[in-house]
């Protein structure tokens, strides 16, 4: 098994069930679940697995089954990413939510308020500022900027 410091970042698991929901919906129709078979092979991150068994029926259409070979393809080429038990044994996120909230809070919260506007160089500068402050590293930053 990987160090910690070896591990690629994770393939956002929630945007891994919509891939699962829509092989189930290619399946069995519009209000198809994905099977609690799959969802515990993602978890545990056994994508060959999970590939073979939402693969076992193909649909009827060719435009059907050439989804859902697309589907599998997005499992297979992104399997690296998804190795979630492994992932969790190091206490890392498997899902965007927690990135997504950070960018909401850091730059959402100073670029959006209110009147304001920015051209691309001073929100690209404002951004900065704000990232070294809230991390703790602003006498850092000015600091290099003396040298």
């Amino acid at each position: 098994m990987a160090g910690a410091s070896t591990l690629k970042p994770s393939a956002d698991l929630f945007h891994a069930y919509e891939h699962l929901t829509t092989i189930a919906q290619l399946l069995g129709g519009q209000e198809a679940k994905a099977p609690k078979i799959w969802r515990d092979l993602l978890e545990a991150g056994e994508i060959r697995g999970l590939v073979r068994k939402a693969g076992q029926r193909l649909p009827a259409s060719v435009q059907a089954k050439k989804a859902l070979l697309k589907e599998l393809h997005y499992f297979e080429n992104n399997a690296r990413q998804m190795r979630y038990a492994e992932f969790r044994d190091h206490d890392f996120f498997v899902g965007s939510g927690v990135v997504e909230a950070g960018c909401r809070t850091v730059i959402g919260q100073r670029l959006k308020q209110s009147g304001m506007r920015w051209s691309v160089r001073g929100a690209n500068a404002i951004i900065a500022l704000r990232c070294c402050i809230l991390s703790g590293r602003f006498e850092d930053f000015w600091a290099s900027r003396t040298r």
